[in-house]
């Protein structure tokens, strides 16, 4: 009997079994490998601060059952292809499906993994592709002087490309010292909010945080813009729009992966930005963005733990053995 993991919206989940439906033409049935937790998204659903006004938004693609909850929600798996195309048998697939032994869907809902990138590593594929949505929507110039606010997962990814620009300035500032070892890993300076370096043409804010918010604005140059990648749940967050915000000509600017970045909409698909984020993960520095791992029959004990904020996890890694059907 295969099983999945359920939100109950009110700071619990529990595993359920799962009657799969037979295989049809132009389907797959895949046998997850790993999921990853995304603690930003995932833990505001865990504790059922979804707003009312966003839960349409906010469905992920293979969803069961409707916010606050219970609901069935996800969307970083990687798993084998046991039925279905004999182009895709044995194939290594991402997709956007939550937390369940086994699955079927489309065979176009799933995106081969490329020879390289191992699937473990392969469960990062959303984050980097918000990532890189980010940066589509950042336009960073040549020789940018540019902050990233939040060593999260994304934020993490956004500095790792961004430090890829030449001649560019790019700091990674977090409020947790602790995460400057993830900088260095990543090949990015760090630094605390307090000692972070000014005069900014760019700033991605990813904190989640009205301080966050804040300071990234404290960073700007003048006519600088900051990016927000935070989403923020149901929380009303208080932005300091006097002080230099009128006179030095700011701009705060949404990005979100729910839609491809106007500059590259004409020209890219989501299954391209996807692809795109694969590819970029085999780069194994990525790796270090994932810190916590548990098993499939854990996560009842091990969510709880995150969504309060357990010190030091960014990715956690959900990993599937054959009795877990059982």
């Amino acid at each position: 009997m295969e099983r999945a993991f359920w939100f109950s919206g009110s700071g619990d989940g529990e595993l359920r079994p799962v009657t799969l439906p037979p295989v049809g033409d132009g389907e797959v049935l895949v046998r997850t490998l790993c999921t990853g937790v995304s603690r930003g998204t995932e833990t505001l659903v865990f504790r059922g601060e979804v707003p009312a006004s966003q839960r349409e938004a906010m469905r992920a693609p293979f969803q069961e059952g409707d916010f606050p909850g219970p609901v069935k929600y996800g969307y970083l798996n990687v798993g084998v292809v046991e039925r279905g195309p004999e182009n895709l048998v044995g194939q290594v697939v991402f997709c956007l499906y939550p937390h369940q032994t086994r699955y079927v869907v489309p065979a176009s809902a799933v995106t081969p993994v490329p020879v390289g990138v191992p699937p473990e590593r392969a469960i990062l594929a959303g984050t980097i592709e918000t990532a890189v949505n980010a940066v589509w929507d950042a336009a960073p110039k040549l020789g940018d002087r540019i902050a990233v606010v939040g060593a999260g997962m994304v934020g993490s990814g956004v500095a790792k490309l961004l430090a890829g620009f030449p001649a560019t300035r790019v700091q990674l500032i977090d409020v947790d010292p602790g995460r400057a070892k993830i900088a260095e890993a990543l090949g990015v300076d760090f630094s605390t909010p307090e000692d972070a370096l000014g005069d900014c043409d760019l700033v991605v804010h990813a904190s989640a945080s009205e301080a966050g918010l804040a300071r990234s604005l404290e960073l700007l140059a003048p006519e600088g813009e900051v990016i927000e990648l935070s989403w923020y749940g149901d929380r009303r967050i208080s932005v300091p729009l006097g002080e230099n915000f009128h006179s030095g000509r700011l701009t705060i600017r949404s990005s979100q992966v729910g839609m491809v970045s106007p500059a590259r909409r004409a020209s890219r698909s989501y299954g391209d930005r996807l692809a795109l984020a694969l590819q970029i993960l085999a780069d194994p520095t990525f790796e270090v963005l994932v810190s916590g791992e548990c098993r499939f029959h854990e996560l009842p004990d091990v969510l709880p733990r995150l969504a309060a904020n357990e010190p030091g996890t960014l990715c956690l890694r959900v990993t599937y053995q054959m009795e877990d059907t059982r």
